[in-house]
């Protein structure tokens, strides 16, 4: 194979396997939850590591355990509402960084699964989570939080907010 195909086969292969992932994640039941409840009791992978309060340490986990801070905070929030905007926001990276839009332009990009800027984070970064706004379930909950704030809950964002 020539050099020059190798870089359009690599990007091909990095496709075939975006897309194979994403129609895994979409191929996924979605558990219903009317409201903020660590409702979904089921792991989607089968990984032993769990977070500090013991739950899988996956996208699923920090849903569910966000969900669960949510729920004694009185922040609403369902994990369809939550899942739905981390699939569109980040694909489910919680490293994810945005470097190319206009807050990154003014030099506050957006960050996490929620794609939270920091002063965001700041003000509604909830009281028992990380202050680091990459850690996920710091970053679904402040991201939750201003979304109550700003639209009633994350279940009626729709769209970048």
């Amino acid at each position: 194979m020539s050099a020059a195909a190798q870089p359009r086969r690599t990007r091909l292969a990095r496709t075939v396997a975006a897309v194979c992932t994403g129609a895994a994640v979409l191929s996924l039941p979605f558990m219903a939850a009317t409201s903020a409840s660590a409702a979904p009791t089921t792991s989607v992978t089968t990984t032993s590591a769990t977070t500090v309060a013991g739950y899988p340490d996956n996208l699923d986990g920090w849903i569910r355990e966000s969900l669960a801070i949510m729920a004694e905070r009185g922040i609403p929030g369902t994990y369809n509402g939550i899942h739905r905007n981390i699939l569109r926001e980040s694909s489910g990276n919680p490293k994810a960084i945005n470097l190319w839009d206009s807050n990154a332009a003014k030099g506050t990009p957006s960050k996490g699964l929620l794609q939270v800027i920091d002063p965001t984070f700041a003000a509604y970064h909830v009281p028992g989570t990380s202050y680091d706004p990459y850690d996920p379930v710091a970053n679904i909950t402040a991201a939750c939080n201003y979304a109550a704030a700003r639209y009633g809950s994350i279940d009626n964002v729709f769209g970048a907010y």
